[in-house]
Formats: C-alpha cells, sequence, structure tokens
C-alpha cells in the first residue's frame, strides 16, 4: 500500500496521506515520497493546483514518534531530497483539504498551504510545546492572530475547526462528504483565473505573510537548548508507551532562572 496516493482531476492534483492505521505520521517513507510529489507537480507542465489531504481520521498526527524512538533522535528523519513544498520554493497553489486531526508537524502542513477547509470537528494542534524545550512561539504570529491566541497556540492547546474558522485561520468548515468537492470547487475557481494573475497574486499573497526579525530566531535557537535535551526524547517515549511523562526539567536547577534574552545593541 503506498504512503502517500494521488490523483488528477484536470489541472488539479489530489495528494492524500496515506498511513491510516498511524493518523498519517509523518515518518521517512512518506516524507520522501511528499518530497518527490512535490516536485514532480512542481515541474508539471499542466498540473496547476494541488489539494493536499488525509486519510481516515487523522490528516497528519505529526512526527512519528515510534520511528524517533528507534533512531534515538527526535524530529524524524528528513528526505534526501528537497521538498520544495516545506523549503517554499513550490511556486504553484496548494489547498488543504483537512479530514481529521492536525497535530504537530500535520499542523504545519496545513500552515504551509495558501486556502484551507476542513470537516466540522477537526483539531488542530502547535504540539512543540509538548515535545521539544520551547513551544510554537512564531505560529500565532505568522498567522496574524492576537497575542493571547498566539500563546494559547504556542503552549500546546488544542483548537476545534470552528475555533479556527472564526479566528480567520481556515477558509471554509464543511460536513465530511463535501470536503473533497469544496477544495475542488476552490481549485477551479483558481483556474478560471489568467495563469500569471494566478502565480503572481500567490507570490504576492505570500511575500506579504509576517516574518520573524532576525534576533527572535536567534533567541529561539538559544531556548532550543535551555533546559534537559533529556527530555525531549522522554515526551516522545511517554507518548509511545501511553503514560505521563518523567520530566527533569534542567541538568542545572539553577539554569532555570539564567534565562537568554534578546541581542541588543
Amino acid at each position: 500500500m503506498a504512503v502517500v496516493e494521488t490523483e488528477t482531476h484536470g489541472q488539479t492534483l489530489v495528494v492524500r496521506l496515506n498511513r491510516p492505521e498511524r493518523m498519517n505520521a509523518l515518518n521517512a517513507e512518506l516524507r520522501t515520497e511528499l518530497a518527490a510529489i512535490w516536485t514532480s507537480f512542481r515541474h508539471d507542465p499542466v498540473l496547476e493546483v494541488a489539494i493536499l489531504t488525509g486519510t481516515g481520521r487523522g490528516f497528519c498526527a505529526g512526527e512519528d514518534m515510534k520511528e524517533s524512538l528507534a533512531d534515538g533522535a527526535p524530529g524524524g528523519r528528513r528526505p534526501a531530497q528537497e521538498d520544495p513544498f516545506m523549503n517554499g520554493t513550490l511556486e504553484k497553489p496548494v489547498i488543504a483539504a483537512v479530514n481529521g486531526f492536525a497535530m504537530g508537524g500535520g499542523f504545519m502542513l496545513v500552515e504551509r498551504t495558501d486556502l484551507r477547509v476542513a470537516v466540522h470537528g477537526a483539531v488542530f494542534e502547535v504540539s512543540e510545546a509538548k515535545r521539544w524545550l520551547l513551544g510554537g512561539w512564531n505560529h500565532g504570529a505568522l498567522a496574524n492572530l492576537p497575542f493571547p491566541i498566539a500563546m494559547e497556540m504556542a503552549l500546546g492547546f488544542r483548537f476545534t475547526a470552528e475555533r479556527f474558522h472564526a479566528l480567520g485561520f481556515l477558509n471554509r468548515v464543511v460536513a465530511p462528504e463535501a470536503l473533497l468537492p469544496t477544495a475542488l470547487e476552490m481549485a477551479a475557481h483558481l483556474l478560471t483565473l489568467p495563469p500569471a494573475s494566478r502565480v503572481n497574486t500567490v507570490h504576492m499573497m505570500r511575500r506579504m505573510r509576517p516574518r520573524m526579525a532576525p534576533e527572535y530566531e536567534r533567541l529561539a535557537a538559544k531556548l532550543h537548548t535551555h533546559g534537559a535535551t533529556s527530555d525531549r526524547m522522554e515526551s516522545r517515549a511517554a507518548f509511545a508507551e501511553k503514560r505521563a511523562p518523567r520530566y527533569k526539567g534542567w541538568d542545572d536547577p539553577e539554569d532555570r532562572y539564567r534565562l537568554p534574552d534578546l541581542d541588543l545593541p
């Protein structure tokens, strides 16, 4: 069984994550397949719009924790081939059709799309706070959300599709049977536009998204190592073993009070 399935509808490509038994978690095989599919889509002379969706009750559960534990390293294996969707070089628009849970890396897949439709009851979570030493500090800012909402996202709270639609993060919320038809209708609208208008507008809109200042990126890099790094694997082991985590916190308890700060001139 292919871990990613594709089908074409005229000039629209449907990409379907297909590991339903693992909630479409991003293992090395799936990441590699996606990189190849997005590269082929980018250079295809006919296909102009893509729809990304999942099989089963999950859109994507993010990192494959069992694979990370087997590898003894957090974060998952990256594909050898560059992924134009993930690295931001894919010029063609992508529509998310969120069929269920979008957690961690699955949320980030949604975040990288240009238009988003989800089923009623879909659940979203920015999971970094549960898996690393720094929560998802930048996601709410990138989505132009108010500070308390961005804080809630960063600290790993869950959001329903209905709430995300009210906040402006989703374009549509529909019944399950209407998910793919709605995404295809959105794709069909894009294909009615003059090709240059579609390409140029997507390019312009993406360039207008907020960007994090370099000093915040530098501070985030410091905070990613501020704490007991063993807690990163402990969080994954606890998840896989379905138990409460036993966190260490800091190798030196005094490090709790030695927070790095912004680089100031």
